[in-house]
């Protein structure tokens, strides 16, 4: 007899963040992906403490990658009662050790920033606490890419390169039962071929079944030459106003593939040998991951590592800040400059000092250089807000605000399909998450042309059987 197979989209289904999907065979069920929805504050409050499933009665949870949009609440559902393991690559692992309790410490400074104003309304409460993290950070159980292993009786694993971030996976699920096999596959965020560092998207074997995402599923990136392009323009034109450069960007991934991209266009002379500061320790200790874990890399990331002391991520230009003090002191800092800085949504971080210092000068340049969520400070700013508010207080914003899609980490529209296309055999049923609904709403029809798959677009809560 068959056990029945289902999968429940628990959170990034029509939104781009909090990536949470639930899938129950038999008796057995595991979550794939615990990660913090990001947005208005009491909005992501609610969602990020609700689980609208028992996490003790859960037997497993399967991880893609580190960022937090799909690792960032694994603290709370520990702290819910969650008491098995954490299965992830060994990369993905050592980046959580490294992320989550950097997590807990923004939380519990910006809930006493938070409370600090309250003016008589109930003290909030931080999601997670550093036990919470530390006790997590317990329970990860690493696999290597290509070697399938066994979650339970009747379920195997295998993890393949996503070429996403470091360490993240695309990962395939065979489930055997009453003489029947159904392969499951689940994107995780799909990266994108020729990008620096990191190897390109592998191509695993066909699926029955694919869970993918869609943030970018009615856009085209620019041509990595003209991403280049537009970067040194950047850098230039800020430069020749005597301003500083501000750039949110994620602590992994995007951080190491721009310092990696301005040390080739100063190499190559096509902008100014100006001081590029990385205010964000996360960002250090991620890069330390990058350095330990050079097996990920592409082939030409690899010599240069190899042959020149740890280039691309070291060199002689780059500045990391470590103490809030260095931090506070480039703010008088005369002089052009650029600094990255975390988050890249611009919803927590150091990053909101040096927007709150610098929004309001017309020679500067805040740089957005990936995806802004809805309901996020860098969407208001991409789509042109002349007043935000920074730590509850208005700002004026008077800086030049630029957009380069190009430095996205996830897959296009084009990619995607080519992507799936190659898959053989072509999924039967594609799920669509992680996207909002215009871009979803589009790719679905484009895959259905492309491949003949049925193609749907969950919304949170809703559940499909998985066998047919």
């Amino acid at each position: 007899m068959r056990e029945p197979l289902s999968i429940h989209f628990e959170g990034a289904a029509r939104t781009v963040t909090g990536s949470r999907h639930r899938i129950e065979f038999g008796r057995r069920s595991f979550l794939f992906d615990c990660g913090l929805y990001q947005g208005h504050r009491d909005e992501a409050e609610t969602i990020n403490r609700t689980f609208h499933f028992d996490p003790s009665g859960l037997d497993a949870v399967v991880l893609s990658h580190a960022h937090l949009d799909h690792t960032g609440n694994l603290p709370t559902l520990v702290s819910q009662g969650y008491g098995g393991t954490l299965h992830s690559t060994p990369a993905t692992a050592d980046l959580c050790r490294v992320m989550l309790p950097d997590a807990a410490f923004l939380m519990e400074r910006e809930v006493e920033h938070v409370n600090w104003r309250t003016g008589g309304r109930p003290l909030r409460r931080p999601l997670y606490t550093a036990e919470d993290v530390q006790e997590t950070l317990t329970r990860f159980l690493p696999h290597p890419y290509h070697e399938p292993w066994s979650l339970f009786p009747g379920v195997s694993v295998h993890y393949h390169d996503a070429g996403h971030i470091l360490g993240s996976a695309l990962t395939t699920f065979e489930f055997t039962s009453g003489g029947r096999k159904l392969r499951l596959g689940m994107s995780g965020d799909l990266g994108r071929p020729g990008r620096p560092i990191l190897r390109d998207p592998e191509i695993p074997a066909g699926v029955d079944v694919l869970v993918m995402e869609s943030t970018y599923g009615d856009r085209l990136h620019s041509a990595a030459a003209d991403s280049e392009r537009e970067l040194a323009g950047v850098v230039r034109r800020t430069a020749a106003r005597g301003g500083r450069l501000l750039v949110p960007a994620f602590a992994v991934g995007r951080t190491q593939e721009l310092v990696a991209t301005l040390h080739v266009l100063t190499q190559r002379r096509e902008v100014p040998e100006l001081p590029i500061f990385v205010d964000s320790p996360l960002a250090r200790r991620a890069t330390e991951v990058f350095v330990r874990h050079p097996e990920c890399f592409d082939a030409a990331t690899w010599e240069a590592f190899a042959k020149h002391a740890g280039e691309p991520f070291g060199f002689k230009r780059l500045r990391y800040v470590s103490t809030p003090e260095e931090s506070r002191q480039l703010n008088t800092r005369p002089g052009s400059f650029i600094v990255i800085s975390a988050s890249g949504m611009c919803e927590g971080g150091r990053i909101l000092h040096h927007l709150r210092n610098g929004l309001g000068e017309e020679r500067n340049t805040v740089l957005l250089v990936g995806f802004q969520a809805e309901g996020t400070l860098g969407r208001r700013l991409r789509e042109g807000a002349e007043r935000v508010n920074v730590f509850g207080e208005p700002v004026e914003r008077r800086a030049e605000v630029v957009a380069l899609d190009g430095f996205s980490a996830h897959a296009d529209q084009r990619e995607i399909l080519d992507w799936v296309s190659r898959l053989d055999p072509a999924p039967r049923r594609i799920f669509l998450v992680h996207g909002e609904p215009a871009p979803a709403e589009t790719l679905a029809g484009l895959l259905h042309d492309r491949v003949g798959a049925e193609v749907l677009v969950p919304r949170a809560g809703e559940t499909f059987e998985l066998w047919t």
